[in-house]
Parts: C-alpha cells; sequence; structure tokens
C-alpha cells in the first residue's frame, strides 16, 4: 500500500494528520511516513491536558482512535492519564509499541528532522496564555517559523496572529465564502483553509485578488484534487493524495 500520486503541478500537498492513509492518524508512525514523502507539510491537531500538556489528537477522547479501548477525555485529563496508551494499527491489530498519543514536541521535531513545514490545528478554543506556551515550546526547538497555525476558532486566529506576525495563520471553516468573510480574512491578515467542495474557479480567484492564500481539506479523490489544482489552490490537504 502506497500514497495515490497527482500531477499537483505548482500545489503544495499537506499530509492530513499525518500520513493517515498508510499509518494510525496523529501519530509518529504518520509523522515518519509522511516525512519520508514529497510532502510541502504534515497537519495535525493539538489539545491541552488538565495538568497543561500539549497533546497530539483529532478528538476530545480516545474512544474512536482507540476502537472503542478506552475513552478518556483528553482536556479533562492528566498526561500521566494518556502516555502508556497504545492505539490500534489500522488494521485493527495491537502488536506495536509505537502507536501512541504524542506530544507536540514528538510532532515537531519529527518535521523538522524531514524538513516539512507544520501545520498544527489548534483544538477548541485555547486560553491565550496556553497559545502563548505553544508558541514558547515551538519557539524554544528552533522551528516556529516553519509553522502554520490553523483553528475554526477566530479567537485562536487572532491571538496567534499578534504572537506570530510572520507566520501563515489559516482560518478553518467548512462554510461558503462570503465577501463579510473576505473582509474580516483581509483585515486581520489571516489565510483561509476551506472544505474544499466549497471552492470553485471563481472563489479562488476571488480570495487571491484579495492576498489571501488557499488550502483546502480533506481531499482523497484524484479527479477531485486536479479540480482543485485547475483551480489554482494554493495547498490541498489530504489523507492519501501525495
Amino acid at each position: 500500500m502506497d500514497t495515490i500520486k497527482i500531477d499537483k503541478k505548482q500545489v503544495k500537498m499537506v499530509a492530513h494528520r499525518g500520513q493517515s492513509g498508510l499509518e494510525r492518524e496523529n501519530t509518529c508512525p504518520a509523522f515518519v511516513a509522511a516525512g519520508n514523502r514529497s510532502h510541502y507539510g504534515v497537519e495535525t491537531d493539538v489539545h491541552v491536558t488538565k495538568d497543561g500538556k500539549f497533546v497530539i489528537i483529532h478528538d476530545e477522547t480516545t474512544e474512536r482512535v482507540s476502537g472503542g479501548a478506552h475513552n478518556f477525555n483528553v482536556e479533562e485529563c492528566v498526561y500521566d492519564d494518556l502516555k502508556d496508551l497504545t492505539l490500534p494499527d489500522l488494521d485493527g491489530s495491537w502488536n506495536r509499541q509505537d502507536i501512541r498519543i504524542p506530544l507536540l514536541v514528538d510532532y515537531i521535531k519529527i518535521c523538522q528532522k524531514y524538513e516539512k513545514v507544520c501545520v498544527l490545528e489548534l483544538k477548541n478554543e485555547f486560553l491565550p496564555e496556553d497559545i502563548v506556551k505553544i508558541v514558547e515550546e515551538i519557539r524554544a526547538i528552533g522551528y516556529l517559523e516553519k509553522v502554520t497555525f490553523i483553528s475554526f476558532s477566530w479567537k485562536n486566529c487572532v491571538a496567534v496572529r499578534a504572537l506570530c506576525p510572520e507566520n501563515d495563520v489559516q482560518f478553518l471553516t467548512a462554510d461558503n465564502v462570503t465577501d463579510e468573510l473576505i473582509t474580516s480574512l483581509v483585515e486581520n491578515k489571516l489565510n483561509l483553509d476551506i472544505y474544499y467542495p466549497r471552492l470553485n474557479k471563481e472563489v479562488v480567484e476571488k480570495l487571491h485578488a484579495n492576498g489571501i492564500k488557499v488550502n483546502c481539506w480533506t481531499c482523497d479523490k484524484p479527479e477531485d484534487a486536479e479540480k482543485l489544482v485547475a483551480m489554482g489552490v494554493d495547498y490541498i490537504t489530504s489523507n492519501i493524495l501525495e
């Protein structure tokens, strides 16, 4: 099994939750798999535990990713509750000790090793002081300039923009693009990461005319990706396309 190669032309490909078509999502093996391929960036999701540790997981609980084996709410438990949990492989087997819930620093260091851009989604709405701590952790590793921040929370995006004026910050949305959204993005110097069916060539051109870069999620069909490439999007986020 391998990724599906497409003619991406000028488009930068982002591995969704790591190379999650081949390895368990948001784990170190998924990040290494993406690192060993041609992806421009590696996307992931970060939550904060009750004791202030930044952990990599998409959902608020461990139920889905563990196949129902355990069900911790990651923001209501301490990191010691999570650090020794193993997760099943994609085939449902439990034979690997390397499939675990990583820390933010694990993800950043893997991206740094393979020279990939980090596309870091801030899940839920973070306290301002926690966003400061995330930025400080990444800066201490020496890789802040290679991080794109994304979030469905407008407050998160604005807070990151104030802290990191040189970084790419993208507002996540599944809604249609409106003139009001474009105005707000321009005023706050934000780019856009949008559910790809919401896009067409006219929308992409309008966003570009306003200086807004266009990322889109989560496209796994080559024929859909070809249409997005023809529209001129800047990035495509995918589980399996490369």
